[in-house]
């Protein structure tokens, strides 16, 4: 995540739990509900870092489709050249795909304590985070397939929003070894349902 996203995200992210708590008009100003799973949109499209967009850096066709349980999602990349399709930063050799599906529950206000608590803290922040293989940018890609599922059986309640998120990683090869990039790298909710 350091490599992903810009130094402002906690705000930029803070600042969008305010809109979604704003909207919740049955509770009282300082006791609304963050309802994430009825304002899905606000996350929608979210860069991790504003400075660096998934898809100015990364233009090849791709799909996402997930479960109806909501507990795996695939991302599918057809076959492509990455020397036309993939803005890589000056001497990076490879680059890596990532899926990632992570939950996040609702949250209500807790009197007791003062503070917000999930209303689903079982499955609140259950992730999976898949990568491709090492992908060469001066070599064509096949077609490329990363599945990412739900530890431990977890399905998605009502009272959760599970987030989609797809990201890139630039690395220099040296020998057998593989040196991650600090810059180029980003990472984007694609969709939350």
């Amino acid at each position: 995540m350091k490599q992903m996203a810009d130094s402002q995200v906690t705000g930029r992210l803070t600042s969008i739990m305010k809109k979604i708590n704003l909207e919740d008009q049955t509770e009282a100003r300082g006791y609304r509900k963050i309802e994430i799973s009825t304002q899905r949109n606000y996350l929608k499209g979210f860069e991790f870092d504003k400075n660096s967009s998934f898809n100015g850096i990364f233009n090849a066709p791709y799909s996402l489709t997930h479960a109806v349980d909501r507990a795996s999602g695939e991302l599918v990349v057809d076959a492509f050249n990455p020397a036309n399709l993939v803005n890589a930063p000056s001497g990076a050799t490879h680059f890596r795909l990532i899926s990632s599906l992570s939950v996040v529950s609702d949250f209500e206000y807790n009197a007791t304590t003062n503070s917000y608590d999930p209303m689903d803290a079982a499955l609140n922040e259950v992730s999976d985070i898949q990568y491709s293989g090492f992908l060469d940018l001066y070599a064509p890609v096949p077609v490329t397939t990363i599945s990412a599922t739900l530890p431990n059986g977890a399905v998605p309640t009502v009272n959760t929003t599970v987030l989609q998120c797809i990201g890139i990683e630039f690395y220099q090869q040296v020998g057998p070894n593989y040196y991650l990039f600090s810059s180029g790298n980003c990472l984007k909710v694609e969709d939350a349902f």
